[in-house]
């Protein structure tokens, strides 16, 4: 129910490609199942609780008064087995808003467009989290140019949520410190320790 650390909230797209993209995402989210997550066909199961299904269409509601539009979804499924959202897209959402700043952790793709790679790495970097992050590009020098740019743990180029555990993993800013996994996870749980000898005589010892 995109309640994952890592899932990704903001979609950053460009401005020239946006209704064919966004057309395409709404299709595949047609698709999605929403359902029992024991349900090996479920995609999308139940949000935790009551109170944060209120958060998270709070943060929906509040994007859509400052301007937003729900593009798809954005409706509570009726049901006795949890408490569900269906899959939203928001669109016209701006790097001001809080539901562009904030962790929202539920089923909510926040669309915003650029012109230029500055902007899009404007927008990229203006929270405070930096977890993980993807960027899609034709152009390799693009790619690597926006991920050695971005400000987080993590960046896909041309794919997302792939990992593997010899690979570090952690987040930037507010998004945690050290690093999970890979050879960085086996020194914090290393207890090390210094043995120093010195052989001869000491010269320069400040007792004399």
């Amino acid at each position: 129910a995109g309640e994952c650390c890592n899932a990704g909230s903001r979609l950053i797209v460009h401005e020239a490609i946006a209704d064919d993209f966004l057309g395409a995402v709404k299709a595949l989210t047609a698709r999605v199942t929403v359902g029992d997550p024991l349900d090996i066909s479920t995609k999308v199961g139940a949000m935790i609780s009551s109170e944060h299904l209120a958060k998270v269409t709070g943060y929906v509601a509040a994007a859509a008064n400052d301007g937003s539009s729900v593009y798809s979804g954005g409706k509570q499924i009726a049901s006795s087995a949890g408490q569900y959202l269906d899959p939203t897209i928001l669109r016209g959402v701006t790097e001001d808003m809080a539901i562009a700043r904030e962790e929202v952790f539920g089923p909510v793709l926040s669309v915003l467009t650029f012109e230029s790679i500055e902007e899009a790495l404007r927008i990229a970097n203006n929270t405070p989290y930096g977890l993980s992050a993807g960027v899609w590009s034709a152009s390799i020098d693009t790619c690597m140019s926006v991920a050695r740019n971005v400000r987080s743990g993590t960046v896909w180029v041309n794919t997302f949520m792939e990992g593997y555990p010899e690979l570090p993993f952690g987040g930037y800013k507010q998004s945690g410190l050290g690093r999970e996994l890979g050879k960085r996870a086996v020194e914090d749980y290393t207890e090390e320790k210094t043995i120093q000898f010195h052989r001869g005589q000491r010269t320069g010892w400040w007792v004399g």
